[in-house]
């Protein structure tokens, strides 16, 4: 099994500030995105992801959020081995100093 691609939550702040066009997406419970989310984050709950693999582009890279970075780091390696390209936010939100919109 391939290594995940990780990027801290440091590393996603900067490239949010520097307008960089990312895809991120969260794979949190409806009740913890309430609590805020990225901007520009889609939501997605983890268990529904293989539901909407037709929505996800092979040739782009998406970046996936979860509270502490663990259901985030599964559903990259389910995606990987689906021939998605992946990347893992290390630390989750727990770790994320950044704006949230509610």
């Amino acid at each position: 099994m391939e290594a995940i691609k990780t990027i801290t939550t440091e590393e996603l702040e900067q490239k949010i500030e520097n307008g960089e066009e990312l895809l991120l997406i969260d794979v949190r419970e409806d009740e913890e995105v309430a609590q805020g989310m990225i901007q520009g984050a889609k939501h997605i709950p983890m268990g529904q992801i293989p539901l909407h693999l037709d929505k996800l582009d092979k040739d782009k890279e998406y970046i996936f959020i979860c509270r502490s970075g663990r259901r985030s780091e599964n559903v990259c390696y389910y995606l990987q081995e689906q021939g998605y390209k992946v990347r893992n936010m290390v630390g989750g939100m727990l770790e994320w100093s950044g704006e949230v919109i509610v």
